[in-house]
């Protein structure tokens, strides 16, 4: 006798926040930025950090030059000096970690103070997570006050709804520093949906990368890219290279000027035995090498 499928549990479908006005001013655009990596559990080994490493990615792609990144504990002095500085340093600033229930997380408290503000529930902020909170088995609809601590935000903070299949916002503190999850999945999920919500470069301001492999050693291909740096080093190109298990090396050319990347790219490929690769290849190297 076969047993009635199990009902499907409703599908979460929040209206996303409406996009605010340009909050760097208008004509202005990202340049620079840097993210701040906050947890005790990242300093002492018990957790991996993917996060930073998935916001260099969209910040190359997405033209945006990625200048810093720090990783603090979970201490409230480190918290206000790091997020001051890099707020004023920088056209685009990101937190990780540190937003949920427990006694550690400190970053919302941490950055009020950072900026001269007093902590305040957000109503649909807590409307939302109870909704969230009926649709999953075995948690209970009423909301405990360490539950609610997630809706605890600077009270001048823009809260910015930006995916509609979770409760939880990107707050965003002096229109450049943006709050986010500790949680991988959640984080890219917040990050990537924040596109229309930031005020991003125009393509034709975005790097270009083209990437070659040479059958050479790094150390007998040296030489050249060394020169061929200080040759470029004007046109704001730059050259790296990155040994590879088998024998060979990648070598990666990168800057503003596409065709006159691509005109470089010829000339490593010719000096050095080697062959471009395609945007497939490069993306798959890409994916390798954050595994």
């Amino acid at each position: 006798m076969s047993s009635s499928p199990k009902p499907s549990a409703p599908v979460i479908n929040f209206p996303n926040s409406p996009i605010p006005k340009n909050p760097l001013g208008e004509g202005r655009y990202i340049k620079t930025a840097a993210a701040l990596i906050i947890g005790d559990e990242i300093l002492n080994g018990n957790i991996l950090d993917r996060n930073s490493n998935y916001f260099a990615r969209f910040c190359f792609e997405n033209g945006i030059e990625l200048q810093g990144i720090e990783v603090i504990a979970d201490d409230e002095l480190k918290i206000l000096e790091a997020s001051r500085r890099m707020v004023q340093k920088y056209d685009f600033v990101i937190t990780s970690g540190g937003i949920g229930p427990s006694h550690d997380d400190i970053t919302y408290p941490s950055l009020a103070k950072s900026f001269g503000q007093e902590l305040k529930y957000h109503d649909e902020t807590l409307r939302r997570m109870e909704e969230a909170s009926r649709h999953r088995t075995g948690i209970s609809q009423q909301l405990t006050a360490a539950g609610k601590r997630m809706a605890l935000f600077p009270e001048a903070g823009e809260v910015l709804f930006v995916a509609s299949d979770t409760w939880v916002p990107v707050v965003r503190l002096e229109g450049k520093l943006c709050i986010f999850p500790g949680i991988p999945s959640l984080f890219q999920k917040l990050l990537d949906n924040l596109k229309p919500f930031l005020p991003l470069p125009a393509d034709d301001e975005r790097p270009f990368r083209l990437q070659v492999f040479t059958p050479l050693s790094e150390s007998s291909i040296a030489p050249f890219l060394t020169d061929l740096q200080k040759r470029v080093k004007p046109e704001n190109i730059r050259i790296g290279s990155y040994p590879l298990s088998q024998p060979g090396a990648h070598v990666a050319l990168t800057g503003s000027d596409r065709e006159r990347v691509k005109e470089l790219g010829l000339e490593v490929e010719k000096e050095l035995q080697g062959r471009l690769l395609s945007a497939e290849e490069t993306e798959l190297m890409i994916k390798d090498k954050r595994q």
